[in-house]
């Protein structure tokens, strides 16, 4: 009994079955693989009304939730649901990102001094000379 939208056929369904969280996650790239999303909503990543979301919770248009990720804690207002993974350009229409601006700007602040006082990623391990010449300044 679907229908499809006309501009985008395969993504949209009405009266299509039930779409579940944690695939409606995977399918707007906020979640690398599906079984991560699910992860999340089982160790309580996934908020919605301040409660735990479940993985198989039904997602619908207006609803609102709080997705907390290694990088970033997410405010998403769902604007259209989306039943395929799509390429990014075409997921970010499904959503809206609500974040308050404080969060943003502590994402910012992180940026900017997370390579202060650390080793560069590419450099790699110490070699045998650097040690070398560690002991010697350490011993003095």
């Amino acid at each position: 009994m679907g229908f499809f939208d006309e501009k985008a056929p395969n993504f949209i369904a009405m009266d299509k079955e039930k779409l579940r969280l944690d695939k409606y996650l995977w399918a707007i790239r906020l979640f690398k693989t599906r079984s991560q999303a699910g992860d999340a909503c089982d160790r309580g990543k996934i908020k919605f009304n301040k409660d735990n979301a479940k993985a198989s919770r039904a997602v619908l248009v207006g609803d609102e939730y709080e997705v907390k990720t290694d990088q970033k804690r997410w405010l998403i207002k769902v604007t259209g649901l989306l039943f395929n993974r799509v390429q990014y350009s075409e997921a970010i229409k499904f959503y809206e990102d609500i974040t308050p601006a404080d969060e943003l700007d502590r994402i910012k602040f992180q940026a900017a001094v997370f390579h202060t006082g650390k080793r560069m990623s590419k450099q790699g391990r110490p070699t045998k000379r650097d040690k070398r010449d560690l002991d010697g300044f350490m011993d003095v």
